[in-house]
């Protein structure tokens, strides 16, 4: 996702002078190109993400259209307050773009992994928060919205699925499954070859989010008649789902308890019960309570 971050930005940026670039000493050099062709728009900050986002703010408050980029937790958690008050409060809105989504860095551990940046950047007023999955949807996202004047999020994954989805529309779900069924499975990111996978031949209903804020109340709505499970790798999607009234929600992912392992993608999925194995049994274990009610 970082490689399509890159190009749609150089496009952009190609006709548009009011793009700008601040770093925290991430993507450096894949940006060089960048640097190289408007020296005057690239700042690399160093490893100080708050700064990060008050030079953003400020930038933005001169018309331009930043992009702040560093390591999910650092540039999202450690920010937080700078996110609230400088872009957000004032209204000098702009696009902060991470990597290294939940697990992606998980032989770094707890410090290099993150999986509250979408659930707490929900709660800021005026933010639009976006999980998208997949490289194409990285491009269209960021076309979409990256000059709307309000603050943004994409987080960005090491790890996109390669699934043709229809017309990406900023905060509009895609119902991937429509069988009528009892059960809904609803998912965002790069997890949904998982879901996918674990609900093969399993009679449930399958929908996609890549904006978790706004959501797509509409669409879920359409679906509140039937009990919902969320399946995602972070916290977000399910307090979003769980916020419209009537909803019967519940969810399959991660515990309440710090994760000290260290492995792969994978192993901290498997770990956690996002695996398509424990997705499976999840699903089945919902759709067994159904039959036996």
């Amino acid at each position: 996702m970082r490689s399509q971050f890159k190009q749609t930005v150089m496009d952009i940026a190609k006709t548009d002078d009011r793009i700008v670039l601040v770093l925290g000493d991430i993507s450096v050099y894949m940006f060089k190109a960048f640097q190289d062709l408007y020296p005057d728009r690239f700042y690399n900050m160093g490893i100080c993400e708050n700064t990060l986002i008050s030079v953003a703010a400020g930038l933005s408050s001169q018309g331009f259209h930043p992009f702040v980029h560093s390591i999910t937790p650092f540039v999202t958690e450690r920010s937080f307050e700078q996110i609230k008050l400088d872009m957000c409060y004032n209204g000098f809105g702009g696009n902060i773009v991470s990597c290294g989504a939940s697990f992606d860095y998980a032989w770094d551990g707890a410090t290099h992994q993150c999986a509250t940046d979408l659930a707490i950047l929900r709660l800021l007023p005026d933010m639009v928060v976006f999980q998208p999955g997949s490289k194409r949807e990285v491009d269209a996202l960021i076309r979409a919205r990256y000059a709307s004047g309000g603050t943004t999020y994409y987080r960005l994954s090491d790890h996109p699925h390669a699934i043709e989805l229809p017309d990406i529309v900023p905060g509009k779900g895609i119902v991937l499954r429509n069988e009528s069924a009892p059960l809904t499975v609803m998912t965002a990111g790069p997890i949904l070859p998982s879901v996918i996978e674990a609900c093969r031949d399993l009679a449930v209903n399958l929908v996609y989010f890549h904006t978790i804020k706004p959501i797509d109340r509409d669409l879920v709505n359409s679906f509140k008649q039937t009990e919902i499970l969320v399946v995602q790798d972070a916290h977000g999607l399910f307090e979003a789902v769980a916020e419209i009234p009537g909803t019967r929600v519940w969810r399959q992912g991660l515990p309440d308890a710090f994760l000290r392992d260290y492995g792969k993608v994978q192993d901290m999925r498997q770990f956690v019960g996002l695996d398509p194995a424990s997705i499976r049994l999840a699903v089945e274990a919902r759709l067994s309570e159904q039959a036996a009610a």
